[in-house]
């Protein structure tokens, strides 16, 4: 029979030990932070109903605008999660009568979205959320931009290397508004319009003053459609969006305009300076938290403050090439979703970890822990005859807590010295029939061996190798854990 090609899909990726270790780590000290900040936990599933996700992602170029559904036995679709928001939307309106309000929960676990793979950007990725859900109040909105700053410090990202951007999208109404995009029937330009200040950072002005107007061609020769503004309704735009000053309060300045911008424009700009005034008194406005016209976010749920945490030093690969990696992190306000399922108003904001995207991005900055974990204590098969005694003494170090295997294939005693250092045991613990016979068993400490090994005096006095009898043998090997930790 032909052999399959065993292959990777293209944005996923197998995680090994040292990986799986280190997203632990991770979103244990996410966790930290939000339950600091008085969030509790709460688990939705990966799978939900199609209508019930909705269509708010801004690829409009894959399959299903970028989600992965399928039809189940009832000819219902279904599709794989491509956030934690719509899902908690979900959640808040079935269980709406029981929830305590304002509603403060957070989530992490997997998502999925049906784009295109890149740097930092994969199909499969974890998200670790926190939301408050029940309060209008813009001091929710700020709490979640200083938590945001504390998990990349506590993560190891220093003060300077990041900064958590936030606007709002009423400014972004209000703008497009007063050049023609709010009627329904500019619904797809306005949808354009939005994509194309999102892309502000990444593709720079030029291109995005295309965007607005005309459309690009890209590199590669692609035409992307604009939005078909004018010259003068773009300038309009490319004004506002570019009013980045040197601190907030100049900022908030150049976005409120005369007395004649627009009612939506200067709700957004009002809201801005709430925030920014709670952070000043706080102690975040030293660079951590900066109001940055140019954040729009994609997801075309968000109704007023957005946010997004980017990191602020230049990255390069292991070749030495500049990387851009965009936002870690981002989230904002999301006033309509819950209100889908109801006839009432439910205010709700939140803020989305990119654990995927941050763990890459601390590999590059070198702030990744990678050091893989020690395996366990191996037990050596010495007599093939005895195994149920060598099973005995490694249910012994089990039963004592300690992470310990019996060696279980077939090799022999040199081979299994080599698995036992493949597997970074700390020690194995031999017992050949002499040691049977004195009721003792050997234990060899594999690193500090490896040390004495370097010069044939001191492997002759053999430090790390020491007999014990056999009711001390969980005693000694705890000290000798102890001795490495």
């Amino acid at each position: 029979m032909e052999k399959l090609n065993a292959r990777l899909p293209r944005g996923l990726s197998d995680r090994g030990p040292a990986e799986i270790d280190a997203i632990s780590r991770i979103v244990q000290t996410i966790r930290e932070v939000y339950e600091l900040y008085g969030f509790e936990p709460l688990e939705t599933p990966l799978i939900e109903y199609s209508d019930a996700l909705g269509k708010f992602l801004p690829d409009q170029d894959r399959p299903n605008a970028g989600v992965f559904s399928f039809q189940d036995e009832d000819k219902q679709w279904l599709s794989l999660r491509y956030d934690l928001t719509a899902p908690l939307a979900r959640f808040v309106a079935e269980n709406y009568e029981t929830i305590t309000k304002p509603f403060r929960t957070y989530r992490f676990g997997w998502v999925f979205r049906n784009e295109w793979a890149g740097p930092g950007r994969f199909r499969q990725f974890m998200q670790f959320d926190a939301d408050t859900v029940g309060s209008a109040s813009p001091t929710a909105d700020a709490e979640l931009c200083m938590m945001a700053a504390d998990v990349m410090e506590r993560i190891g990202v220093p003060r300077g290397s990041y900064a958590v951007k936030i606007n709002n999208r009423k400014i972004l109404d209000g703008v497009l508004e007063s050049v023609g995009l709010a009627r329904e029937d500019n619904a797809e330009r306005k949808l354009t319009a939005m994509r194309a200040i999102d892309k502000l950072d990444r593709l720079g002005a030029d291109a995005v003053r295309l965007l607005l107007t005309k459309g690009r061609f890209d590199e590669a020769g692609n035409f992307t459609a604009g939005a078909e503004l004018t010259d003068e309704q773009a300038a309009l735009v490319m004004s506002i969006f570019l009013a980045k000053g040197a601190d907030n309060e100049q900022s908030l300045t150049l976005l409120a305009g005369d007395e004649n911008a627009p009612e939506l424009r200067r709700a957004g700009v009002a809201e801005l300076r709430q925030i920014a005034e709670l952070v000043k008194a706080a102690g975040y406005d030293d660079g951590r938290i900066v109001i940055d016209p140019s954040v729009v976010r994609g997801l075309e749920y968000y109704t007023g403050t957005v946010f997004e945490v980017e990191l602020t030093i230049p990255l390069t690969d292991e070749s030495g090439a500049p990387v851009r990696f965009g936002s870690v992190g981002g989230g904002g306000r999301y006033d309509g979703l819950v209100s889908r399922y109801r006839s009432d108003n439910v205010p709700a904001t939140g803020f989305s970890i990119g654990v995927s995207r941050l763990l890459a991005a601390l590999k590059l900055l070198g702030k990744l822990d990678e050091t893989p974990r020690a395996g366990p204590v191996v037990v050596i098969v010495f007599d093939k005859s005895r195994v149920a005694d060598y099973q005995a003494i490694v249910t012994r170090l089990r039963s004592a807590g300690i992470r310990s295997e019996l060696y279980v294939g077939a090799a022999g005693l040199n081979a299994q010295m080599k698995y036992a250092d493949r597997r970074r045991a700390p020690c194995v613990v031999i017992q050949g029939p002499s040691e049977r016979e004195q009721r003792i068993v050997q234990i060899k400490d594999l690193a500090e061996g490896l040390k004495a090994a370097k010069t044939h005096e001191e492997w002759k006095q053999r430090p790390w190798q020491f007999a014990v009898p056999e009711d001390q043998l969980v005693d000694a090997v705890q000290q000798l854990l102890e001795r490495k930790t």
